[in-house]
C-alpha cells in the first residue's frame, strides 16, 4: 500500500519494554503525529483485505472494544488508558469508543472535539479494504493536526506484526525489544498483558478464545470463569502471580515479530533494545531520530533526553 504521506514509521514490539516512553517523546517532535494504541485497538485483523464502507469503519473505531470494557468493569484499566476525567464518556467507560480511550487523548486535548470531527468525516470515506481505511485514516489525523507524517506505536504490536509489515510496506519499522526477565514480570502485573496471556493460553490448551465466544456457545467447564461476563479482578491478578506464563508470553510474541521481519525483509529497519537506551540514551536517541529523518534530530535528542531513566534490571534465567 503507497501512502500519499512519506516517512511513516511503525514501532512494533511485545510491549512493556519502553515503547510508550518512545511515543511520548517522538510526540515532542512538532512536525510528526505519534500515533499510539491504535492498531491494536483495532483488532481483529482477519478481515484486513474485505471492503467495507467509511460508515462501517467508523462503527467499529467508535465501538468499545470487549477486552477493555471488560477491565473498566472490574475495576482494572491499564494506565495507557488517558481519557479525560471531564469528558463525555467519563461517566460510563464500559461504552468508552475505543479510538478515545488513548489514541485520540494522546493527540489532542479535547479528544471528544477531535472525535466529532472524525464522525463527521470518516463515514464518508469510500468503500475500500479495513487496511486501506486505516491508512486513510492515519493520513487525515496528521493532515488535521498539521504534522507532516505519523509513527504508530502500540503495546504488543507483534501479535500482529505480519499484518502490518504485509499491509505497510513502505513505512519505516522500529523494532524494540528488553531482556525477557524484565518483560515478563511487568506484563505479569498488566492487566492487558493478563488478559492477552489468558487468551493465549485457551487458544492453545481449548482451542478457544473466551472473549470471542459466542452467547450460545458451549464452553469447557474450566474457562467458564474466563468468560468476560465472569471474570473478576480477583482471578486476573492470581494469574498474575505466575510470573512462568509470560515468560511463555515473550517468547511467543518475540516469535512472531522476528518471523514477520524475516519474512517481509522491510526496506528500512531499525533495531533498537531498552537496556542500550536506558544505557546511553542520548546516541540511542539519535540513532532514533536520523532514522525517522527528524530535520532537528539533534537538538530533539538533546531536548528529550532527560526523560529517560535506568531502571534495576532482573537477572533471572528462564524457567523453562
Amino acid at each position: 500500500m503507497q501512502s500519499p504521506i512519506p516517512g511513516n514509521a511503525i514501532i512494533i514490539s511485545t510491549g512493556r519494554c519502553g515503547s510508550t516512553l518512545l511515543s511520548d517523546l517522538i510526540a515532542e517532535q512538532s512536525d510528526t503525529l505519534s500515533v499510539q494504541e491504535f492498531f491494536m485497538s483495532v483488532e481483529p485483523w482477519t478481515d484486513a483485505n474485505d471492503v467495507v464502507s467509511g460508515a462501517a469503519y467508523w462503527s467499529r473505531l467508535s465501538s468499545p472494544r470487549l477486552e477493555l470494557a471488560t477491565l473498566f468493569r472490574i475495576g482494572l484499566a491499564p494506565v495507557e488508558v488517558c481519557y479525560p476525567e471531564d469528558g463525555r464518556w467519563a461517566g460510563r467507560l464500559i461504552e468508552l469508543p475505543r479510538i478515545l480511550a488513548t489514541t485520540l487523548p494522546k493527540i489532542s486535548s479535547d479528544p471528544d472535539h477531535l472525535y466529532d470531527t472524525l464522525a463527521e468525516l470518516v463515514p464518508r470515506f469510500p468503500d475500500q479494504p479495513v487496511v486501506r481505511h486505516h491508512q486513510t485514516f492515519l493520513d487525515m489525523l496528521t493532515t488535521l493536526t498539521g504534522r507532516r507524517h505519523w509513527i504508530e506505536r502500540s503495546g504488543g504490536s507483534s501479535h500482529v506484526a505480519p499484518y502490518l509489515l504485509k499491509n505497510f510496506p513502505t513505512a519505516k519499522i522500529v523494532y524494540l525489544t528488553r531482556n525477557w526477565a524484565d518483560t515478563a514480570q511487568s506484563m505479569s502485573r498488566h492487566p492487558s498483558f493478563q488478559f492477552l496471556q489468558l487468551r493465549m493460553e485457551s487458544l492453545g490448551r481449548y482451542g478457544l478464545d473466551p472473549f470471542q465466544v459466542a452467547a450460545d456457545e458451549p464452553v469447557p467447564e474450566e474457562l467458564e470463569r474466563y468468560l468476560p461476563s465472569r471474570l473478576t479482578a480477583q482471578t486476573l491478578r492470581e494469574r498474575g502471580q505466575d510470573v512462568e506464563r509470560y515468560w511463555g508470553l515473550c517468547a511467543f510474541l518475540a516469535s512472531e515479530a522476528e518471523q514477520a521481519i524475516a519474512d517481509a525483509r522491510p526496506r528500512e529497519l531499525l533495531t533498537m533494545t531498552y537496556e542500550d537506551l536506558v544505557d546511553d540514551p542520548l546516541t540511542q536517541l539519535g540513532r532514533l531520530g536520523r532514522f525517522l529523518a527528524f530535520d532537528d534530530w539533534e537538538t530533539w535528542a538533546h531536548r528529550v533526553v532527560g526523560s529517560v531513566q535506568a531502571r534495576p534490571r532482573r537477572q533471572e534465567k528462564a524457567p523453562f
